[in-house]
């Protein structure tokens, strides 16, 4: 172990440059199948604090809770912006580096700077509405996610009531991009070519670049349109609390709010459809869940998986002690949530069996630079997963579940697919819908007032314009009929 811990010179490793300790890798296929045994092996060479490479870029990654919620909570010793990061600067960052394009868009999760809190108070305004439940735009969303999500069930149950599907692919993935679209106020089915794009810019596949082009020239359409002719949406409510906002900027704040909610939330309501079908073993997650408690069964979900594994980097503003290590002014710090959750000192703390977790997970970050839409991914993902075991009598995985397929990114690790075998309720109890037909302006949103019975072959609902999208075509070649 000391061998890890003296350089060549003998000076002890704690006093060592970043750049001379020769990080290993992390982005390695041992952390593509099991992240946690990497996060594990730093740990014990290196504590809460490890150098590693990213892709060719050394930086430091925060594996400790108590070293994470340091940096995290103090913004004026560890800012964000890349203007703070010392080896950009010289040049020592290849310009080819492959994270360098999702870092270069100076949106309000990457910025920093004096221009940051005017962004994000501007955000805070915007989002405002949408999530605080009172609010007309907070009910009418929440409407037209379950409305959302009854569409991609009877989409699904084409195949029959029984059967299998990917739910990943067929309900947990374009539900959130669905109420993406519907944030940013799109016309009717005219977003479902940029929710395509958006996908295919998360994949990483080689049709990425062409389709981030497209998406971001559809952004700046959008965003000059709500300029020009605002609405009740979260674009023109951003630019009436930030004045003067330029349509690029404007675009990329858009870019920001549809991958980061679509992605995040997709892969929240996955993991927690895993967790509870797949008999947790803990009882904890099917207990919450029983009573009701939806957003609690996700707390335990996001503390054992967290959707966003590392957070964007962070930069020392001075030479500053961290675990065993010096980090100096200009150094990238990573933190990562998944490591933190891990720590032994903070999930040691965890009741075992208990239906009521801690709420101090660092999925949403900490601090004053915590996720902007986390009660609104929340809302979202909840409304999913509600819904998921309202309208299926049984879910069960066709996998085994440590068969299941993952994809992992520096930033986000969620499943590839969720194939599982279903079957769907008949009659369901009526529910008590959100009323939005006296919103002001409110026009087009499902009612939904609960579910009839469903036929073997249930019709796909009676809308010209799903037929006619990219997104829906999609979907609706997915399904496997089960004749």
């Amino acid at each position: 172990m000391e061998s890890h811990l003296v350089d060549i010179g003998g000076t002890a490793s704690g006093e060592a440059r970043l750049e001379e300790l020769a990080p290993q890798p992390l982005l390695t296929r041992d952390y593509e199948i099991r992240p946690a045994l990497v996060y594990e092996r730093l740990r014990d060479l290196h504590g809460p604090v490890a150098p590693v490479d990213l892709l060719g870029v050394p930086a430091w990654l925060v594996l400790g809770y108590r070293e994470s919620l340091e940096v995290l909570q103090d913004d004026a010793a560890w800012p964000k912006g890349l203007e703070n990061w010392r080896a950009r600067s010289e040049g020592r960052v290849p310009a080819d580096w492959p994270l360098g394009p999702s870092l270069e868009v100076n949106h309000v999760l990457i910025q920093g700077g004096p221009a940051y809190p005017a962004l994000r108070s501007a955000w805070d305004t915007a989002l405002r509405p949408f999530q605080d439940p009172r609010q007309p735009q907070a009910k009418r969303l929440r409407n037209a996610v379950t409305g959302y999500a009854d569409e991609l069930i009877s989409l699904l149950a084409q195949g029959g009531r029984t059967g299998h599907a990917d739910l990943s692919a067929q309900f947990s993935r374009p539900l959130p991009l669905m109420a993406a679209s519907h944030l940013l106020g799109f016309p009717g089915s005219q977003g479902d070519d940029a929710l395509m794009d958006m996908w295919r810019v998360l994949d990483a596949g080689p049709d990425a670049e062409p389709a981030l082009e497209r998406l971001l020239v559809t952004l700046g359409d959008l965003a000059a349109a709500k300029i020009e002719k605002p609405g009740d949406d979260f674009p023109s409510l951003l630019v009436a609390a930030h004045p003067g906002l330029p349509v690029d900027a404007l675009a990329r704040e858009l870019f920001m709010l549809l991958g980061m909610t679509s992605d995040h939330v997709g892969i929240l309501i996955s993991n927690t459809v895993v967790e509870v079908i797949s008999g947790d073993r803990e009882g904890g997650v099917r207990t919450a869940l029983s009573a009701g408690m939806v957003r609690e069964t996700m707390n335990r979900v996001v503390m054992r998986k967290p959707p966003l594994v590392n957070f964007v980097p962070r930069f020392a503003a001075e030479d500053t002690r961290l675990g065993k290590y010096t980090i100096r002014a200009g150094d990238p710090v990573w933190v990562s949530s998944a490591a933190a959750h891990a720590d032994p000192l903070f999930a040691g703390q965890m009741t075992t069996g208990s239906s009521i977790s801690s709420r101090a997970h660092l999925s949403w970050g900490a601090g004053r630079r915590q996720c902007p839409a986390r009660e609104l991914a929340s809302t979202i993902a909840m409304a999913g997963v509600s819904r998921v075991f309202e309208r299926f009598d049984h879910l069960e995985l066709a996998l085994p579940v440590d068969q299941l397929p993952w994809r992992s990114s520096p930033f986000m690790r969620g499943l590839r697919s969720l194939p599982v075998r279903y079957e769907l309720a008949g009659q369901l109890p009526d529910r008590s819908p959100v009323p939005v037909a006296d919103v002001p302006g409110v026009t087009g949103v499902p009612e939904v007032t609960g579910v009839p019975n469903i036929p073997d072959a249930p019709p796909v609902p009676d809308q010209a314009a799903n037929r006619r999208s990219s997104l829906w075509r999609y979907l609706a070649g997915l399904i496997r009929s089960n004749d």
